[in-house]
């Protein structure tokens, strides 16, 4: 049971025997009842609004941190979106700038060659 619970049933049972046990007639004690057993439903009434309100507020609350987690979630993948297509038009422009340097690598090291061919044939013939 919660505390509430506990402290009310607590009440109800001590009132009832200090009710009891009073020196008083029955009807003042049936009257006397009456009014505690309205007073325990009004104090009931009003802990169970205030845990409904409560329980209310909770859930608000919940909705805007879910909507809010939401919100952040898709700007993250956005964001993550957007980098990834300029890492691979970044990569892509690496890739044909190294075809273009390579091609400038092969073709020069080709003309090395040819004129390291012909260096050596002159020499060889002795001229």
């Amino acid at each position: 049971m919660s505390k509430t619970l506990h402290v009310i049933a607590a009440a109800a049972i001590g009132f009832a025997a200090g009710v009891l046990m009073a020196p008083k007639s029955g009807k003042e004690t049936r009257e006397d009842i009456k009014d505690k057993t309205l007073e325990a439903k009004e104090y009931t009434s009003a802990k169970a609004e205030q845990a409904k309100l409560a329980i209310r507020d909770a859930g608000m609350t919940l909705k805007r941190s879910a909507k809010n987690v939401n919100v952040e979630t898709e700007g993250m993948t956005e964001s993550a979106k957007a980098s990834a297509k300029k890492v691979s038009a970044e990569a892509i422009k690496l890739s044909e700038e190294a075809k273009v340097r390579a091609a400038r690598v092969s073709s020069e090291a080709k003309r090395a060659a040819t004129k390291v061919s012909k260096d050596a044939e002159k020499r060889l013939r002795g001229n």
